[in-house]
Parts: structure tokens; C-alpha cells; sequence
């Protein structure tokens, strides 16, 4: 027979005496990524490749921590890089709805905006005074009053000429006539008349020569008028000149080594001067506050006190986040835009560095993969709405020059996206080529417990919390190992552990300690189960009061304890169910009830044909399985799923057959193959502890047992009150490699060897299944031939007719 588990076999403990330090505050920190070597070179390598579409993306459960991991790393790449580059946008002036982008070198764009800034303020003062002097003022009546007595002289040119003809031109109203002269006055129209006919056709030929030079005469105006303006520009131009001159000089001196500012600062004085109405109209097209605004600069990146790369992580990665927007302010009921109102994005903040993103998030926006996978195969930053990339919307608004993309996207997510992605995403793998995975478990040996007592000291230390003292780095490490269920392995989820050093240092707290021990760690840790034990001391209770039907002593046929677990959120917690089974004759089928109601699934459906052929094999040989088997998990309302009560199936289903009744003190957990042989299974502490938390709580532990595979034995991390138990000999624990040992345990028979011919020691239980399984044979075999014989009968009546 198996022999019980012993306690050192069921919790590996972790001894103190290996440390070599007090309390952790003596241990040195160290860098989180210590462990998880695979991730740390593959962000290495990502990082320092510049190549095209060599973006990370680091695969981890939200356990990680994920954030505070990669994070410190991208950090620490951070500070050894160079500040990127100012981003500006400038009016253009050209093209006002495509704003020009303007890089500097980081900390001049400020400067240049400040300097603008003071431009705009002497300009604003400095050109209405040109404008209001006496100089200005004097020149500019000099050049009309010159224009107005060239338009005289004009016009008397042409009136001496008629008055040497003895013709007046006389102003009226509606403009300028001729008449003939009489003296100095006109002569009346009857004087006229009396005029021979040569004088008067003399006259009449001469007014008309006349009317023709005064025409040409008239026709000079606007030329004139023209060459005023013009007089009027150039002086209007050299009074700015020398308003604007020197403040503009002194600035293209000072930036002289950068090209767009000089294009931007010839750009301003030509504004200017074709504006230069604005400065001097009593209401002009184009105010003067709205020619001096266009000459300001939009600093949307600002790297002046930047002390390398930027590392922008962004907590909401939607469209207008990642590339930016445009705003509007409203305007007499119209909405307006311009330059100014331009907003960065996470992408201009982290170009030139590193933009961490969430994945789940990213997908999660409207739009917002596709807007980053446009962007990376773009190379370029285009500030656009969501509506105006997708042509949804077809109002004049602005379309701001892209600015050139040089930056590394991090993607934090899980390994489910990550997969999903590469299957349904052609374009993913392209642009994330490299794929940081981080460690789930650490190996559990003195090497990585002394690294793990310097990962505690390490996370007490940021959160500034108490240092822990040897007691209580076993008992982390301890939990550690139960969190993975595993002897030889640790957890690598650190935000576990911060949480369990968290809530330990507030125990400590409690006791007004100054070291977090053992018993603080475990207090956390009860704590945590206690909180999220509600529903399980309520299904708990059900089993106890006998309202769910869990038996756990005396024997009964065709009945077995399963063990399930159930999830809730991150809590996990071990369930008894009742499994029962029948068998009578049959043709060799083993009904699944919970297939048949369709509450069981694919999994547990494999797992009951493995079983049925492993019955078939073993007991039929070459004969035919005459059983007809059933098996159901009672008073179950929920969908089963999983292999691991394979083995409690078995045997439930060779109990019926055999009729012999199986200990009920005994639950079992493990999956089979077609030969027999016990395959590990998860969940195997929360199963136990649900088993012995129900024994208990009914009030006597009097040998109860769990049953689970050998091969899970190493994955037993079983909490105090178990080991308590298991070490008096009130619980126990055994692990079994093959059916036949779970069997034997349950029934207290052995289970025979198979002599040369087949056939089974007698009072073996091969040997009662073997018989039962020969009876229905027998059943099943008259019960055709008798089949047969009511055939013939029917056959045979025909004939007698006839």
C-alpha cells in the first residue's frame, strides 16, 4: 500500500540560517530585471537598435508589474541619451492653413519665443510713433501737396491754351465744360448765334481739340494717384524700415545659425511691410494685433530642462493623446482656428526617446491602433482629428506640416495580445520585432533566495517601509513559492510580493515593531484570505449543514470526493463535489451527464473517453465492454470543465461495476492516460485545503485523506493548519503514480496481478470487476440471442399465412 505524505514532503520551508544579514536594510538594492535575463537583453538589443520597426513589446501577466519594471530600464537608457530637439510651429504666411514646423536645438525654442514675445512688444510701440511724427507727417503732406499741383497744372495748361482761343473752361458740378469768352465772362448763347458761321464752326473744332487735351489731361489722375501710393508705400516702407530694421537685424545676428528662424524672421519684416495699412488705417482689413500674432511661434516641445532622452509613458493612449490636437475657440458664433492652437501629443513629447504604452489601452480607443501603426509606417507625426483622418468630416480647418518621427514604442501587455495580435494583425510583427517576455517563476535555490532577500530589502526600500528580518524574508520567500506553486520555484510577480511586504509592514505597524518578522508576514497573508473568503466560507457552509451532499466518512458504492477549484478575480479556493457513477449491462457506452446536459466541456468530455478506453483495455481484453456506465458531478449547476477528476471517475466507475463501496474519508484529484498512469494536475493546495477546511469544520479529523499524482508532489505548499494535521496523523496526504494505487486506497483491496491466462487472484478487485464485467456479458449476450429468436418468429409468420 502508498504510504501517507510526510509534512516535510507537503511545505518546503526556508531556512534562516543561510542568511547572511540581520535585517535587509544591511543588503544592498538591486535592479528588479535581475532574474528575468531574457526580457533585460531583449530590451537591451531593442533599445539600442535604431533600425526601422524594431519596437518592443514586453509580454507579462499584470502581476509584473510590468510598468515599474520596464520602466526603471527605459530610465536608466534615458539618462545617457542626448535632449532631442524644440518643436515649434510659425504661421506660414504663404499657405496660412498649413503651419510650418520649426525644430531647434533643445532650450532655443523657448528662448526664440520669448525673444518673438519682446519683438512684438517694441514693434507694437515702435511703428505707431513712426507713424505720429513730424517728419512722417510732413514728408507725407510734401509728396500730396506735390502730386496736387502736378494735377493742377494739368488742368491749366489746358485752360490757358482755351483762353488764348478765347474759350473758358469752367468748373461745375458734374465736372468741367468749355465756353466761348466775351471779355472775361462767357458769352450768352444769343451772342453766340449772332456769330458768323466760320467763327462759330472755329469755336466749335477748337472745344473739341481742347476737349480731347483736358480728356488726356484727366486720364493722368489715377497715374498720378498711383505714383502717390506708390511714393506714399516707399515712404510708409522707409519709416518701417527704420522702426523694424534694427530689432529684426539684431535677432537673424543672434540666430543666425538656424535657417528656419531667419526664413521666419525675412517672412515677419515682409508681413510688415504688406500690411503696413493695418498700422496706419482708421479701420483696417487686418487689425494690427492679428498681423503681430502671426509672428509669434506655437512651442509645443519644450526640452529646455530636459536632462536626456524624454520617457512619456500614456495612461490614455486615444488618438488625439498620441498625435495630438488642434483646438478652437469660438468667435461670433463661428468656430476658429489658427497656429497657436496646436497641442502636442505623446508622440512629439517622447520624440527622441521612448513612449511606453499600454496595450489593452491602445486598443481599447477608437482608432488609436491604427493612428499608431500609420504614424510608425509613416515616419512622421501628422496632427489631425480622428474625423479628419478618416475624411468623416469636410470643414476648412488646418493641416500642420508632419514632423519627423524618432522614437521607441514600448507596449506593455499580455502574452494573449501579444498572440492574438501576431494572428490577426499582419502588419504587428513589422513594426514590434522585438518581444521582451518576462519570467513568471524563479528557481528556488540558495543562489536566487539570497537575490530574492535582496529583492525584498530592495521593495521595502522604495516604499519606504520597515526592513524585514530573517523570519520574515523566509516567510516571503515561503508564500513566494506557494504563489507558484511550486517547491523549486518562486514567484517573479512583484507586485504580489510589494502588496504582501505592504500589508506586512502595516501589521508590524500595528504592534508598533520596528522590523517586519514572520508572523507579521503571516498575519498578511491571512488577512488577504480572510477578505476574499466570503463565498467560500459560504459554499463551505452548504457542505457542512448537508445542504450540498459531501460525505467524508463511511463507505458507499459507485461514490467518490472530487476536487475542484474555483477562481474569483485573483482568489482561488478548493471544493468537494459528490462523483457518482452506475453501471448495469450495456453495449459499452459510459454516458458523461454533464456532456449530455451540455454543462461539461471540451476538456472534461476528452477526459471521460480516455477513461472509458482505459476500462475498455483493462477489463474487456478482446472481448467487447458489455457496460453501460454513467457518471455525474452531483448538485452541480455550473459548467465542469478540466481532466483532474479523471481518477475519482475511474474509480467511481469500477466501484459500481465491482460493487465494491470506496472509503469516503478519501477525496482525489488527478488526470489518466489510456494505460493508467496518473498525470499531474493544477490547483493541488487550494484542492487539499478545501478538502480539510470541510473535514474541520464538520468537527473531527479521524484520518481523512486527499489523494493526488506523484508528479504534483513537489508543487505542495500547504498552509499551517494542513501541516499541523498531516504531522498528528489526523490528515493525510498520498500520492499515487498509477489508478491501481488509488484504487487499492480506496477500497482496501488489492487490486491482483493477471496470471499467463488473464485471470485475476480470487477476492481481488480486478478479479470482482472481472466477474461483473463476465456476468454482463452474459446479460447482454442472451438478451440479443432472445432479440434474435423474437426476429425469427416474426419471420416465420409470413410463412404460415401462405
Amino acid at each position: 500500500m502508498v504510504e501517507p505524505l510526510g509534512v516535510a514532503r507537503v511545505y518546503r520551508t526556508c531556512p534562516t540560517d543561510t542568511f547572511d544579514f540581520e535585517v535587509t536594510s544591511e543588503l544592498e538594492s538591486l535592479d528588479l530585471l535581475i532574474g528575468h535575463e531574457r526580457a533585460r537583453d531583449a530590451l537591451s538589443f531593442g533599445t539600442a537598435i535604431r533600425s526601422d520597426g524594431f519596437n518592443l513589446f514586453v509580454l507579462g501577466q499584470p502581476g509584473h508589474d510590468r510598468h515599474s519594471l520596464v520602466g526603471s530600464f527605459l530610465a536608466e537608457q534615458a539618462r545617457g541619451a542626448s535632449p532631442p530637439r524644440d518643436w515649434c510651429y510659425r504661421y506660414n504666411f504663404d499657405d496660412p492653413a498649413v503651419p510650418l514646423a520649426l525644430p531647434l536645438p533643445p532650450g532655443l525654442g523657448r528662448q526664440l519665443r520669448t525673444d518673438l514675445e519682446a519683438l512684438v512688444e517694441e514693434l507694437r510701440s515702435a511703428i505707431p510713433a513712426v507713424f505720429e511724427s513730424e517728419e512722417y507727417q510732413n514728408r507725407l503732406h510734401e509728396l500730396k501737396q506735390a502730386m496736387g499741383e502736378r494735377q493742377r497744372d494739368a488742368v491749366e495748361a489746358v485752360r490757358r491754351e482755351a483762353r488764348e482761343h478765347d474759350i473758358l473752361l469752367l468748373s461745375t458740378p458734374n465736372g468741367f465744360t468749355f465756353a466761348p469768352a466775351d471779355g472775361d465772362k462767357m458769352m450768352a448763347p444769343e451772342a453766340f448765334e449772332k456769330l458768323p458761321k466760320d467763327e462759330r464752326e472755329r469755336i466749335e473744332a477748337t472745344v473739341e481739340i481742347l476737349q480731347r487735351k483736358l480728356t488726356q489731361a484727366i486720364r493722368q489722375m489715377p497715374r498720378l494717384a498711383k505714383e502717390l501710393r506708390d511714393q506714399a508705400n516707399a515712404l510708409n516702407a522707409e519709416m518701417l524700415e527704420s522702426a523694424i530694421g534694427a530689432p529684426l537685424d539684431e535677432l537673424k545676428e543672434r540666430y543666425a545659425a538656424h535657417e528656419g528662424v531667419l526664413t521666419h524672421l525675412d517672412a515677419i519684416r515682409e508681413a510688415i511691410l504688406f500690411n503696413v495699412d493695418s498700422f496706419i488705417a482708421d479701420e483696417p482689413d487686418i487689425p494690427a494685433e492679428a498681423v503681430f500674432s502671426r509672428f509669434q511661434v506655437n512651442l509645443i516641445v519644450d526640452n529646455a530642462e530636459a536632462r536626456g532622452a524624454p520617457l512619456i509613458y500614456q495612461d490614455l493612449p486615444s488618438h488625439q493623446h498620441l498625435v495630438g490636437r488642434i483646438e478652437h475657440h469660438v468667435h461670433n458664433g463661428t468656430l476658429l482656428t489658427d497656429f497657436s492652437l496646436i497641442r502636442a501629443g505623446a508622440l512629439h513629447r517622447a520624440n527622441g526617446g521612448y513612449l511606453v504604452l499600454d496595450v489593452r489601452g491602445v486598443l481599447t480607443q477608437p482608432g488609436a491602433w491604427e493612428t499608431l501603426k500609420r504614424v510608425l509606417k509613416a515616419g512622421e507625426i501628422r496632427t489631425e482629428s480622428l474625423e479628419q483622418a478618416y475624411g468623416l468630416i469636410s470643414t476648412v480647418t488646418l493641416e500642420p506640416e508632419p514632423i519627423p518621427l524618432d522614437v521607441k514604442i514600448v507596449l506593455l501587455g499580455e502574452r494573449l495580445l501579444y498572440y492574438l495580435l501576431c494572428e490577426h494583425d499582419p502588419e504587428f510583427l513589422e513594426l514590434f520585432k522585438v518581444q521582451a517576455d518576462l519570467e513568471d517563476e524563479l528557481d528556488r535555490d540558495p543562489q536566487h533566495e539570497a537575490f530574492y532577500a535582496r529583492m525584498v530589502a530592495t521593495l521595502a526600500r522604495e516604499a519606504a517601509l520597515r526592513p524585514l528580518d530573517r523570519s520574515g524574508v523566509a516567510a516571503v520567500i515561503e508564500r513566494a513559492s506557494r504563489l507558484a506553486d511550486d517547491q523549486r520555484k518562486l514567484t517573479a510577480r512583484h507586485r504580489d510580493l510589494h502588496d504582501l511586504v505592504l500589508e506586512a509592514d502595516h501589521w508590524a505597524g500595528e504592534e508598533a515593531a520596528t522590523v517586519i518578522a514572520r508572523r507579521h508576514v503571516e498575519k498578511a497573508v491571512s488577512q488577504q484570505l480572510w477578505r476574499a473568503g466570503r463565498i467560500r466560507e459560504r459554499s463551505h457552509e452548504m457542505i457542512t449543514r448537508g445542504t450540498m451532499m459531501v460525505a467524508t466518512e463511511g463507505r458507499v458504492v459507485g461514490q467518490v470526493n472530487g476536487l475542484s477549484v474555483l477562481q474569483l478575480g485573483e482568489y482561488a479556493f478548493g471544493q468537494p463535489s459528490r462523483i457518482t457513477a452506475t453501471a448495469r449491462p450495456g453495449n459499452g457506452q459510459v454516458v458523461d451527464i454533464e456532456r449530455e446536459a451540455r454543462m461539461g466541456g471540451r476538456i472534461h468530455a476528452k477526459a471521460v473517453m480516455i477513461l472509458s478506453r482505459y476500462l475498455a483495455t483493462r477489463y474487456a481484453g478482446e472481448e467487447p465492454l458489455s457496460l453501460s456506465a454513467s457518471l455525474a458531478f452531483e448538485q452541480s449547476y455550473g459548467g465542469i470543465e478540466g481532466d483532474s477528476a479523471s481518477v475519482a471517475e475511474v474509480c467511481a466507475l469500477v466501484s459500481a461495476t465491482a460493487r465494491v463501496p470506496l472509503d469516503q474519508a478519501f477525496a482525489v484529484t488527478g488526470s489518466i492516460d489510456q494505460h493508467g498512469r496518473v498525470q499531474a494536475v493544477g490547483g493541488v493546495n487550494e484542492k487539499i485545503e478545501g478538502f480539510f477546511d470541510v473535514c474541520a469544520a464538520r468537527g473531527h479529523l479521524e484520518g481523512q485523506a486527499v489523494i493526488l499524482p506523484a508528479t504534483n508532489v513537489e508543487h505542495l505548499m500547504l498552509k499551517a493548519e494542513v501541516r499541523e494535521a498531516v504531522e498528528e496523523g489526523r490528515f493525510r496526504v498520498f500520492a499515487v503514480s498509477r489508478v491501481d494505487e488509488a484504487l487499492e486506497l480506496l477500497t482496501g483491496l488489492s487490486i491482483g496481478v493477471p496470471d499467463d491466462q488473464g485471470g485475476f487472484p480470487e477476492g481481488s478487485l480486478d478479479a470482482r470487476v472481472a466477474e461483473r464485467l463476465t456476468y454482463f456479458r452474459e446479460v447482454v449476450k442472451h438478451a440479443r440471442q432472445e432479440e434474435r429468436g423474437g426476429d425469427d418468429d416474426e419471420h416465420e409468420e409470413p410463412d404460415d399465412e401462405r
